[in-house]
Formats: structure tokens, sequence, C-alpha cells
């Protein structure tokens, strides 16, 4: 019982952003709403576009760990949003909002007992909610990599 709980913990530290992993609030902290769509020279993408990016690949992941009937987006244009900066007022908090939520929503997933972490996902091809977790947790650590290094470039990042 005490190595499910730990690996519980562990996940849920991954989840969250802790150890080496910068977090999704300090991350997003702060961000002044000119700077959300602007292009920062030589780098890809802007700050509205990694934001949804993660918004909508964790939403994937966590359905898919959750939903047999879920239908992943077509890759890659369905887990990037089509312009640069949001289009509508409160697109930009409406997305904050939804990724906090998803995050919480795994992270009830992973510390429920009834969740048996290493089991496969029945609608899955080997994949367990132990292995969606990490993908998760991968996924978005290196997203938010690559925004602190956006605003690094935008400077206005505060470290």
């Amino acid at each position: 019982m005490e190595k499910k709980e730990s690996l519980r913990r562990d996940l849920l530290e991954l989840l969250e952003g802790k150890g080496a992993h910068a977090d999704f609030e300090a991350v997003f902290s702060g961000v002044p709403s000119e700077a959300r769509g602007r292009r920062a020279a030589g780098l890809p993408h802007t700050l509205w576009q990694l934001l949804e990016h993660l918004r909508i690949a964790q939403r994937d992941i966590l359905e898919f760990s959750r939903n047999s009937a879920h239908v992943s987006p077509k890759w890659p244009e369905g887990y990037w949003p089509a312009t640069d900066a949001p289009t509508e007022e409160g697109d930009w908090d409406r997305s904050i909002a939804a990724f906090k939520s998803d995050l919480e929503a795994m992270r009830r997933l992973v510390v429920d007992p009834s969740t048996e972490l290493l089991a496969r996902i029945p609608h899955g091809d080997g994949q367990t909610i132990f292995r969606e977790a990490l993908l998760l947790a991968d996924h978005n650590a290196y997203h938010l990599g690559q925004v602190v290094s956006v605003r690094q470039a935008l400077e206005n990042w505060r470290a």
C-alpha cells in the first residue's frame, strides 16, 4: 500500500511542476496582454499558441485516460490554434482556467484509490494511467520551458 501511495505522490509532484520543472502558475503569471500574440525573433510560437497547445493536448490525454468514446484531434492541426493571438476578449482567461481544471481532473484521477495506475486502459493499446500521467507531465514541462524562453525573448520574464 505504501508503494502505491508513494507512486501517486510522485506523479502529483510531476503534474504540479515541482522539483526540476517550472509550474504553470509561475510561467503564465503576469503575462501582459500585448505580449500574448507577439512572436519573438527566432522562435516558432507565440505565448497564445503555446497556451492553447498545452490546453488542447492536456485535454486529449485526460479524455483518452477516462473516456472510451473520446476521439483525439487530427494531428497536427487539431492541437494548435489557428491564430497567433486570442481573437476574443476573455479567450486567454478561459484557456488558463480550462488548463487548470483539466490538470486538476488528472490529479484527481491519479489520487483516486480506485484508479489502478498500472492497469492497461481498456480502450487503449497498452497505455496505463501511470503512463498517461507521465506523458502529460513531460509534455507540459517541455512546453512550459518554451513559454519561459518566449517570455525571456519578449523581455517580460522575471525569474
